[in-house]
């Protein structure tokens, strides 16, 4: 699988500082992507290290990393730091030298959030890439329904079968909760984080209420608060924030909660063929939680950009982004065909809008109204995709 958009980026951002990190959930494709960095355009540099943290024989050879990496040059692959995020303060040191100049590929199954105490030691030398599992733009409209009931971990969507993909995901979300998160220095039992994991599905697509789902599980909200931090941290759950906006209403303050990947979300559901799927009562959830990522990777928003924005019982939009002085609406839809509706017009008036765009599973792309357009999600990712061997 090629992403050349990702090596892109890559090749950019080593342009601005001298330590790229790539961050993503486990799985997802960033030692891939790494290495096809190195093979493509990593030839002309003196040499190319690469240290695998999960290799003991790599992870005993960084014990005295100064002494380790001090004589290096060229380009120093360090993946999974997080499990020596004191790593950070001495590649400090090695980055500032002028006589054996390096750069520095950094590969993480964490967000910046939970390495943040680490890497602030580089600020101003480090740049930060959120790799994705794959999108739509990848694959193209042909491939949407596959990618939609099997995620977009590459050896999920790529398996050869519905059910050897049901079986790598099972077998992920084990090791994700038996090894990756201890591997966090998180102490939390296992059973306890799948529990909350498990019973997070019910709030897909929602206002997260951490007092409900901690008096479910016996524990309280700053408890259950704390889980939600593990998983949205790890790249397992989008905790989309509220927009607020000076109208004079009362708007909702919580957060709405969605699994990022939605193969993820069908196996914790119990539900991995696309015949089981439809007859769910999540269905339409789960379509517009993956229409919305989708949208959210297609317009390349950051986290701070991306919001939802409700007032109680009066109006609401599904996805607001934010960049700048430009407003962004998203509404999502698993319907026939979308019409127009008092919410809508509410939005765009008090939000001031540029645009709305109503994202639905159909191919017709239609006027609602002046700035209010509906859009079929296939017609955004034309043709087979590319990039894909």
């Amino acid at each position: 699988m090629k992403r050349p958009e990702f090596i892109q980026k890559i090749r950019r951002a080593f342009e601005v500082t001298p330590t790229v990190t790539l961050l993503g959930p486990r799985q997802c494709g960033k030692t891939t992507l790494a290495r096809a960095y190195i093979a493509e355009w990593a030839q002309g540099l003196p040499a190319v290290n690469y240290f695998d943290l999960e290799d003991p024989t790599d992870l005993d050879r960084l014990d005295d990393a100064k002494l380790a990496l001090a004589d290096l040059r060229g380009l120093i692959v360090i993946d999974e730091i997080q499990r020596r995020p004191e790593l950070f303060p001495i590649l400090r040191t090695l980055i500032d030298r002028a006589d054996r100049p390096a750069r520095f590929l950094i590969l993480g199954s964490a967000s910046r959030d939970l390495i943040r105490q680490g890497s602030e030691t580089l600020a101003g030398r480090i740049s930060f890439l959120e790799v994705t599992p794959v999108a739509g733009h990848e694959v193209g409209g042909n491939a949407l329904d596959d990618l939609w009931i099997r995620g977009g971990f590459p050896l999920s969507f790529l398996a050869s079968s519905n059910d050897t993909s049901a079986a790598w995901r099972k077998t992920f979300i084990r090791t994700f909760l038996e090894r990756d998160i201890p591997a966090l220095g998180i102490t939390i039992p296992p059973q306890t984080i799948g529990r909350f994991w498990q019973m997070l599905v019910h709030f897909h697509g929602q206002t997260f209420n951490a007092s409900e789902i901690g008096s479910s599980m016996g524990v309280s909200d700053t408890t259950a608060s704390r889980y939600l931090d593990i998983l949205a941290g790890t790249f397992m759950v989008r905790r989309l924030q509220p927009w607020f906006e000076n109208v004079g209403k009362r708007q909702v303050k919580r957060p709405k909660i969605y699994f990022r990947d939605s193969g993820i979300l069908h196996s914790l559901l119990g539900s991995t063929t696309r015949e089981q799927l439809l007859v769910h009562p999540k269905l339409g959830a789960s379509w517009e939680g993956f229409a919305l990522e989708e949208m959210i990777r297609l317009n390349g928003a950051d986290e701070d950009e991306v919001y939802f924005w409700a007032v109680h019982q009066q109006a609401e939009l599904d996805l607001l982004i934010v960049r700048g002085s430009q407003k962004l609406g998203f509404e999502f839809k698993y319907g026939s065909a979308p019409g127009m509706t008092r919410s809508l017009g509410r939005a765009r008036e008090l939000l001031e809008l540029d645009s709305i765009t109503v994202v639905y599973p159909g191919d017709k792309d239609y006027p609602l109204a002046d700035n209010i357009r509906v859009r079929g999600l296939k017609g955004f990712f034309p043709g087979s995709g590319k990039g894909f061997a």
